[in-house]
């Protein structure tokens, strides 16, 4: 039987990505030991208040159908929020409440791209990007990133990429999985760019909390000239260790939510009241407990790059933001997808290979921050031991 074209374009757009994680998987199963590094899934638990908030919501009967675009109480909420963000008054009229940014993401994408249009992706990029993109017929255009600028983006390398047919740009700062934090000049050049050139800007900024050091998160939304052509999406799920709970959004212009809205409609309508309420109080408490968490993600890269040079041919930089290191074996002569596979059949080390983010992440691992000092420190000496063994 024949089926749809978007069923042809997203077929083989996911699975070989995971290939290492998958057979980390199958090994564990078989009883061996591993480590797995491969996964960016909070390996700490929501705050508690969270979860008390969700269960009586649940249990005072807010289990029945809700809004289309969301409840009363989580727009509002995020209307403060972004308000606080941007330093100008935003409506909840300009939010959309959807099960986790991936919903969002393809909202977006179905929203602003036809068959046939372009969109830059900076290069390594999410692993779902490809997919999100396919869906409506869109072109992907990579552009790379270079790696000894810390994947840090060029925006000249951008406009060279700029067709008639280009109609958007996907960002993820702080990135996963580079760990880069643009800039503010950065960002600066990519919105002037995104006028100039009349294009939309997504913004993936499910890692907006996450930066390192002394870098400040910066957001094309937070431009009011930009507000009209960008379309942010985020959520819950890395800022307050609540993956499960498929808790996301879509912040952009009111126009823009009220067109993405008829398309919800078609796939979902609404999502849980009772996770609506546990979202709304997240987003304005202060929860201690994730400071620390943050704190242990950096104390993990520090444990995993002070590791690592132990090793001459293999080496990494702290990341900017997120949760994830981006470790670079070019020296070994073998590409990310080898060393994985290697490093996983040697040393039982599960990681994603750097190709599975584009062709940009070529020569590199990503290590996600989700295991203890102990296991970081030991994994880093497995990947040490690996890398020296070669030839």
């Amino acid at each position: 039987m024949r089926m749809a074209r978007i069923a042809d374009r997203l077929a083989n757009l996911g699975a070989e990505k995971w290939q290492v994680h998958f057979e980390g998987r199958r090994r564990a199963a078989a009883g061996e030991k591993v480590i797995f590094l491969s996964i960016g899934e909070p390996d700490a638990p929501p705050p508690a208040a969270v979860l008390d908030v969700a269960e009586k919501a649940m249990r005072a009967g807010r289990y029945r159908y809700a809004p289309g675009q969301g409840e009363a109480n989580v727009l509002a909420a995020l209307a403060r929020t972004y308000s606080r963000s941007t330093g100008r008054t935003l409506s909840p009229e300009q939010f959309l409440y959807l099960p986790g940014t991936q919903t969002a993401l393809y909202v977006a994408a179905m929203t602003v791209l036809d068959e046939g249009d372009e969109i830059l992706l900076p290069d390594p990029y999410y692993a779902t990007y490809e997919g999100v993109v396919a869906a409506p017929g869109a072109v992907a255009v990579p552009v790379r990133l270079d790696p000894d600028r810390g994947f840090h983006p060029h925006v000249a390398d951008f406009e060279r990429a700029i067709t008639p047919k280009t109609r958007a740009l996907l960002i993820n700062s702080p990135g996963n999985p580079t760990g880069a934090v643009y800039s503010a000049d950065e960002m600066a050049a990519i919105g002037a760019m995104a006028r100039k050139h009349d294009l939309w800007i997504i913004s993936d900024e499910v890692y907006a909390t996450l930066t390192h050091g002394n870098r400040k998160f910066v957001s094309p939304f937070h431009d009011a000239a930009l507000e009209e052509r960008t379309v942010v999406v985020s959520s819950l799920s890395k800022s307050h260790n609540m993956p499960g709970f498929r808790c996301g959004w879509i912040a952009a212009s009111a126009d823009f939510v009220k067109r993405a809205v008829a398309i919800t409609e078609t796939m979902l309508f609404g999502s849980q009241p009772f996770l609506e309420d546990a979202a709304a109080f997240a987003l304005e408490t202060h929860f201690p407990e994730l400071d620390a968490v943050k704190e242990t993600y950096q104390r993990r890269a520090r444990t995993l790059v002070e590791g690592l040079a132990a090793s001459p041919r293999v080496s990494a930089h702290l990341p900017e933001g997120g949760m994830f290191v981006m470790v670079d074996v070019r020296r070994t002569g073998l590409s990310g997808q080898d060393f994985a596979l290697g490093l996983l059949q040697a040393e039982g080390v599960v990681t994603m290979p750097g190709e599975s983010f584009g062709a940009g992440g070529a020569g590199h691992l990503r290590v996600a921050l989700t295991v203890d000092d102990d296991q970081m420190g030991e994994a880093a000496r497995r990947i040490c031991r690996y890398a020296n063994s070669l030839p």
